[in-house]
């Protein structure tokens, strides 16, 4: 169960991490772009990010997740499966769900959009899918740090 909890916490990192660099630099970066500069940018991110590794690691990640979640429950004994529970469950919920729920439906908007309509599609996006991208990185910070106490607890 080790090396799962172990996979768990290395595929949200990863995952979190991407999160993490959208939420510190990236947005801001193409929020300084003229409109239809930024808006295709992120296009082409949206286009560029589903291969193979991103795939691996984005639905690998809650297949860990729900392991060491359902495991947890089976071992509700033991001092460390409140921890590992609670953090495969915000993983869940944070980077996998608000992404599915939220961020997709938005990239997939934004695809859809053309540049001409740039100066009212790009700052609406950015305020939504940056307030739920702020959201899911500091849940999975948070299920981070608990999966890896669960993990030496």
């Amino acid at each position: 169960m080790e090396i799962l909890i172990v996979g768990a916490i290395t595929g949200a990192g990863v995952v979190t991490g991407l999160l993490f660099a959208f939420s510190n630099f990236a947005m801001q970066a193409l929020a300084t772009m003229p409109n239809e500069q930024g808006m295709r940018a992120m296009q082409r991110i949206n286009e560029k990010i589903i291969n193979p590794i991103f795939v691996a690691f984005f639905l690998g990640t809650p297949l860990l997740c729900a392991v060491v979640g359902v495991d947890a429950l089976m071992n509700l004994e033991s001092e460390r499966s409140g921890l590992l529970l609670c953090g495969a469950i915000l993983y869940l919920v944070g980077p996998f769900a608000i992404t599915m729920l939220f961020n997709v439906p938005l990239n997939n908007r934004l695809a859809e959009a053309s540049l001409s309509e740039a100066d009212v599609v790009w700052p609406d996006y950015q305020w939504r899918w940056q307030r739920w991208n702020h959201t899911r990185t500091y849940v999975g910070i948070v299920s981070i740090v608990l999966l890896a106490f669960g993990l030496i607890g």
